[in-house]
């Protein structure tokens, strides 16, 4: 025993150290030394072997009098002093120390998660319901101005007979024999010890022996509802809502999970949108194209009157200022853009067709009157002359 260290000077602790400075201690020196982020390193390894024994002494209140009273001698005393990993430590089934609260801790402060529950134990944690998902389609006018819409949801929900628990009225579940109400059994596999979920109570750490007659010992039942939803203005297709608490139910006393409402917009017959605006064509005459005019143009809000100055080209985009959609979330809106599109006549009559023949001869000599048919014209002159 004489190469072994002092336990209290392996965790870097006083003799007269609490509980739960010397878990503290514990904590901080396997996180540093543990094999998992000291990969090959045989001296970490072993370090990480050496804190491991030291703590399982010094948690345990009997052990730790034994070895204030005897040092290292007390491992021969019925101590088991073979760490938490060996036959008489915890992983190894029946050390004192509760290492499933330490490691789990320990895991997460590496791995980023933490196992949580009471304890330190899987048995019986609450834990939140499943989160839902639904679509829900509106019309092109009800994304413009908002709308109230109801779903119906068929979801799990709390057995109203036995208040979840699973178990007959009168009744109430058991701790679980195999695992002892932990959820989990513990094999050893070389160094480390592997947990998995108990297949006896399923990872719940309990067992129903006289399952409630609604929900045959499942402690949930399906459910229909209607719920309401607000659907604000301005919304778009592919956006989702987000209801707290509206999922299914959840477990051993955890929180319900959420209600996510995914949104379809419809296709209009007229009206197209990119983002806050609107977009639409309108057709002009050729008259009103040349002449100029005012126009009836439709927008969500009814029909507004829209100015076209004389020599407007066909495509030409006009804006509607504040006929869009809300910005949800920022106020005001977007706006409405209107291409027009100049309509040719297709038919004729010889009297139309004619005066077009006169205009074309009066245009014909004006350079000005068609300043990109002109310019085409004479940059292709160019180019072959």
């Amino acid at each position: 025993m004489a190469d072994k260290r002092d336990y209290y000077e392996v965790l870097g602790v006083q003799r007269g150290a609490g509980a739960e400075e010397v878990k503290k201690a514990f904590r901080k020196l396997a996180v540093q030394f543990h094999p998992d982020k000291n990969p090959g390193d045989k001296k970490a390894e072993e370090k990480f072997k050496e804190i491991n024994e030291a703590y399982e002494h010094l948690s345990d209140p009997q052990k730790r009098k034994m070895y204030d009273q005897f040092g290292h001698a007390a491992s021969n005393m019925g101590g088991g002093g073979q760490g938490p990993f060996g036959a008489g430590g915890p992983f190894g089934g029946g050390g004192a120390a509760d290492f499933g609260d330490i490691f789990g801790d320990i895991f997460g402060d590496i791995f980023g998660g933490a196992r949580g529950g009471r304890g330190g134990t899987r048995g019986r944690r609450a834990r939140a319901g499943a989160d839902l998902e639904t679509q829900v389609d509106i019309t092109f006018e009800e994304a413009y101005k908002g709308v109230e819409k109801v779903i119906t949801l068929n979801k799990r929900v709390d057995c109203e007979t036995c208040l979840g628990s699973g178990a007959k009225p009168g009744t109430s579940p058991e701790t679980c024999k195999i695992c002892s109400g932990r959820g989990e059994v513990t094999f050893q596999q070389g160094f480390f010890a592997v947990s998995r979920p108990c297949t006896h109570c399923h990872g719940s750490g309990q067992t129903i022996t006289s399952p409630c007659g609604t929900c045959k010992g499942q402690g949930k039942t399906k459910k229909t509802s209607q719920l309401k939803v607000t659907i604000p203005a301005g919304i778009d297709t592919g956006q989702r809502l987000k209801l707290s608490n509206e999922g299914e139910a959840g477990e051993h006393g955890g929180p319900p999970g959420d209600l996510y409402i995914v949104i379809q917009v419809m296709d209009h017959d007229f009206f197209k949108r990119e983002g806050a605006e609107i977009l639409c064509d309108a057709p002009i005459t050729f008259v009103h194209a040349a002449l100029g005019a005012e126009i009836d143009i439709p927008t969500l809000d009814g029909k507004v009157e829209m100015k076209i100055p004389a020599g407007t080209q066909s495509h030409k985009i006009f804006r509607l200022k504040g006929k869009g959609l809300p910005h949800i979330g920022r106020g005001g809106r977007g706006d409405q853009l209107v291409r027009v599109i100049v309509e040719v006549p297709n038919r004729l009559t010889q009297e139309q067709a004619e005066h077009l023949r006169k205009f074309a001869e009066l245009t014909q000599k004006d350079g000005k009157a068609h300043p990109l048919s002109h310019g085409f014209f004479e940059r292709v002159k160019r180019i072959f002359n």
